[in-house]
């Protein structure tokens, strides 16, 4: 009866001190759509004093729009980006000497590799170097977590308490106005359900097979203390241990 919620963090709102008590794993901005030595050390740090798994978040390098728009990269300057990231964060982390325990793609890129074929495998042979005691977290049943498990990629079912899907397991698009589960019981009820039943409830109605080793809740969400304190107090009154 465990549950790991994450969070992504290091993206300027200064709110990790508040959430850091809250969340099990934490995926930290690493350069990409947002961060930089400062932002990285000190994420790092308050990871580390809450006992939170520290993730990498790296990004198509997308400051202007924080990571949340398609970019077409060659696979070279796409390496070159993700490893600049990635070396970054590594070597920040070692000076707490803290493990790397995941990974996970932010926005735009993770959406991506999770339909298109070409890409997950171009992310997976970045990534894979960084991943031989670390994690991949990932949709469950996408393209990615396919090609992931196929090139021996640990990975682990990742699904988002404060979004809402569509009937083919995808995200809804932000631009529309049910994208986002904002009220803190909602978020709580959709938890719970994918946790009881290894379905989700989509947009239409449908009830989904899912799986999900993971819970993210967005850290620039407006109410997210509300939203990670609750989920956090609720869960463990429902027999549920975060960690």
């Amino acid at each position: 009866m465990k549950v790991d919620i994450n969070c992504d963090v290091g993206e300027g709102v200064a709110n990790e001190h508040l959430i850091m008590p809250y969340i099990s794993s934490c995926n930290i901005a690493c350069g990409g759509h947002f961060g930089d030595k400062q932002t990285i050390d000190k994420t790092i740090q308050l990871a580390a004093e809450n006992g939170v798994k520290i993730g990498a978040h790296p990004s198509f390098p997308d400051k202007k729009k924080f990571g949340r728009r398609f970019m077409e990269l060659s696979k070279t300057k796409l390496k070159e980006s993700i490893t600049y990231q990635l070396d970054l964060f590594l070597e920040r982390l070692s000076l707490v000497q803290k493990e790397l325990h995941h990974i996970k793609p932010h926005g735009a890129l993770y959406n991506a590799i999770a339909v298109d074929e070409q890409l997950a495998k171009t992310i997976v042979e970045i990534l894979k170097p960084y991943l031989n005691s670390a994690f991949l977290y990932v949709p469950y049943n996408s393209v990615i977590a396919k090609i992931a498990l196929q090139s021996d990629v640990k990975i682990k079912y990742e699904a988002f308490a404060d979004r809402n899907y569509n009937d083919d397991l995808t995200l809804v698009s932000r631009a529309k106005k049910k994208a986002l589960l904002a009220d803190k019981s909602d978020v709580l009820n959709h938890v719970i359900f994918i946790l009881k039943h290894n379905k989700v409830k989509t947009i239409s109605g449908l009830k989904v097979p899912i799986k999900a080793d993971t819970f993210c809740v967005h850290g620039d969400s407006e109410n997210v203390l509300e939203i990670v304190s609750h989920l956090h107090r609720q869960l463990q009154k429902e027999g549920f241990v975060i960690r």
